[in-house]
């Protein structure tokens, strides 16, 4: 027989009933809803520069949604800079030219830029996450749609002789109701993503305002800002063939 003591030293505290853990490491919880005009990265900053006061040994991760905003975000700018670079090479194939594409695409950051405005604003408790990201790159490919369908008609309007402003106005007028056509099918199409309840609508929402109020700029843009970025950049016109010489 050994005494307890010799071994061991009992003290009595109190102690949690339970102890949470994430990734094997004992974990405290701190959750909360950012307000309507902040958005999810400023609110993860704000908790980031209230981390630094911990004592040392604490560190600090992420779960849920924060989880994916900060796995993503870092990889966003990488993904929309590859998006940008297969788009222009696959134009490039489909137009023979390096210049039609960037006629294209100059309304995209247009497009994006006004997305961005509403969830700057917060419209809906609107934040940039990684469901809006999605929208945004989404959204890239279908306002790239609209320039594709005025050049590829102003394109064959040159070859038949006719210069290069008459060619872009009458192409753009040609296109203009397939163009509204395709905005408003598309818009009215994320109509219910926006009006969604329930589990996921938030994400939901997120990615349907992006695409309608994107596209609904973007295509104002595109009927404008398209036909005169042609008008200054278009590529020359292909050179007549030489009639052939008329036999004796």
């Amino acid at each position: 027989m050994v005494p307890l003591s010799t071994v061991a030293h009992l003290e009595n505290r109190t102690v949690p009933q339970s102890r949470n853990h994430f990734q094997q490491i004992n974990a405290a919880t701190i959750s909360g809803v950012a307000m309507p005009t902040v958005s999810m990265g400023s609110a993860l900053a704000t908790l980031k520069d209230l981390a630094k006061t911990l004592p040392a040994g604490y560190t600090v991760d992420f779960g849920g949604a924060s989880r994916q905003l900060e796995q993503e975000s870092g990889g966003f700018v990488t993904t929309f800079a590859f998006a940008v670079i297969i788009i222009f090479l696959a134009l490039a194939t489909l137009f023979n030219s390096f210049l039609d594409p960037i006629v294209i695409l100059v309304s995209v950051p247009m497009s994006l830029a006004g997305a961005l405005i509403f969830i700057s604003l917060g419209i809906g408790g609107a934040s940039l996450n990684i469901y809006t990201q999605v929208g945004l790159l989404t959204l890239m490919g279908l306002v790239s749609k609209h320039g594709i369908l005025m050049v590829e008609v102003a394109n064959e309007l040159r070859l038949e002789g006719k210069g290069v402003t008459e060619a872009i106005i009458e192409a753009a007028t040609i296109r203009l109701r397939p163009i509204l056509m395709t905005t408003a099918a598309m818009v009215l199409g994320v109509v219910p993503l926006i009006t969604a309840s329930g589990a996921g609508a938030v994400s939901r929402y997120n990615m349907g305002l992006v695409i309608a109020t994107g596209l609904s700029i973007g295509t104002l843009f595109t009927l404008f800002v398209v036909p005169v970025a042609y008008a200054l950049i278009a590529r020359p016109a292909a050179a007549p063939a030489a009639n052939e010489a008329a036999p004796a």
